[in-house]
């Protein structure tokens, strides 16, 4: 090929699409491998009558619920243009989102950096590093947001942005979204619409998924939001305010935010409750023995929650089902949620909200006392 036709702008265009096309190729094999994770009915066997579902995010191969959202945010990166063969990513993440980019950025040849705390625990770093990423640490959590577009300015790059883009890049109406792959894996059940399905709000980006899913098929299911202690989205849902902000961060990782994000749809969550961060661990712990592995923080909220809706349930005699998810494996988490001396340092004594559950689980007995924060829509 003579020097004019390399420096054609058609040439570079085509040369972009192939690329293009090849990306997007990977990241559907991708999903073809792993969007369908398990639907795993657990035993409660003081909750006859009330079927309990757990969707496993945690087998995904980057292991939680963020590798949907990150596979979901290149796509749409890609197929508006944003992302190219030779695009640097950036994003606001410590967690398992920079994880999960991290993935596929690497996956795609691209380059990756997580813009993150100073603060953020080697573990995490190492696990980010692993996967390809690299980290740029800002010494004010508060600073990530701004960094992460600067950064993103400087190197001509993309900021992937989660906490802006998670409801909007995923096809709510369908395309194996996780909403339609819990009601197709349901389809069989003795309760094949559950009367809840419970989920935690980091980003807000999946209960918005599920939300919008439920009204699109006009199904009877009902959504509970799961918040946590130093986040402000069951304030903004109780008082209909956007405005509400925090100054501390959660301590319960991947839910929970100082700030009401863009993504987060108060409008089509049926109701919201607050879990106190003790007993989102307990729960934790106890769903990790109950499992034979051990949970994230997150899966406690949730699992907290929905243990909440079963008491109700069972005390108006009522039978259904109900679903949550597994957000994470609790492999990440042994220098916290999993460590006595962390646990000592926060302050938290699991032990009371463990035996409540446990015995809650296997006599039905239990929960009369236990009282969560709620607020219904409006």
């Amino acid at each position: 090929m003579n020097q004019m036709h390399r420096n054609s702008p058609f040439v570079a265009r085509s040369d972009c699409r192939e690329w293009t096309a090849r990306a997007i190729g990977l990241l559907h094999a991708d999903a073809h491998r792993s969007a369908d994770t398990h639907l795993i009915n657990l035993a409660l066997p003081g909750l006859p009558g009330i079927e309990i579902y757990l969707k496993d995010e945690s087998t995904h191969p980057t292991g939680s619920l963020k590798h949907r959202l990150a596979r979901s945010l290149f796509l749409f990166g890609i197929c508006n243009g944003q992302i190219r063969c030779d695009t640097t990513l950036i994003e606001a993440s410590s967690g398992s989102t920079a994880v999960s980019e991290a993935y596929f950025a690497r996956l795609l040849g691209l380059k990756f950096i997580a813009v993150m705390p100073a603060s953020t625990s080697r573990q995490k770093v190492d696990v980010i590093n692993r996967m390809g990423g690299t980290c740029h640490f800002v010494d004010e959590p508060c600073r990530v947001y701004d960094e992460a577009i600067a950064l993103a300015a400087k190197t001509g790059g993309h900021y992937l942005d989660q906490f802006t883009n998670a409801e909007r890049v995923t096809d709510w109406r369908g395309n194996n979204n996780i909403a339609e792959s819990i009601f197709r894996q349901m389809e069989n059940e003795p309760h094949p619409h559950p009367e809840w399905i419970v989920m935690g709000a980091g980003t807000g980006g999946t209960a918005a998924t599920i939300g919008r899913y439920i009204r699109y098929q006009s199904l009877p299911t009902s959504l509970c939001v799961a918040d946590v202690e130093n986040s402000v989205f069951f304030e903004a849902y109780k008082d209909c305010c956007r405005d509400v902000t925090g100054a501390v961060p959660s301590r319960i990782e991947g839910v929970g935010r100082p700030r009401v994000e863009p993504s987060f749809m108060p409008d089509v969550i049926d109701c919201m409750v607050r879990v106190p961060d003790a007993a989102s661990i307990a729960a934790a712990h106890v769903l990790s023995e109950r499992l034979l592995r051990r949970v994230g923080g997150s899966t406690g909220t949730n699992f907290m929650a929905l243990l909440w809706i079963a008491a109700r349930m069972k005390a108006e005699g009522r039978s259904g089902s109900l679903v949550t998810l597994i957000c994470d494996g609790g492999e990440r988490y042994s220098d916290t949620y999993y460590s006595p001396d962390w646990l000592a340092q926060q302050g938290f004594d699991i032990a009371p909200h463990m035996q409540k559950i446990a015995r809650f689980i296997d006599t039905g007995d239990g929960f009369d006392d236990v009282t969560l924060e709620m607020s219904r829509a409006y």
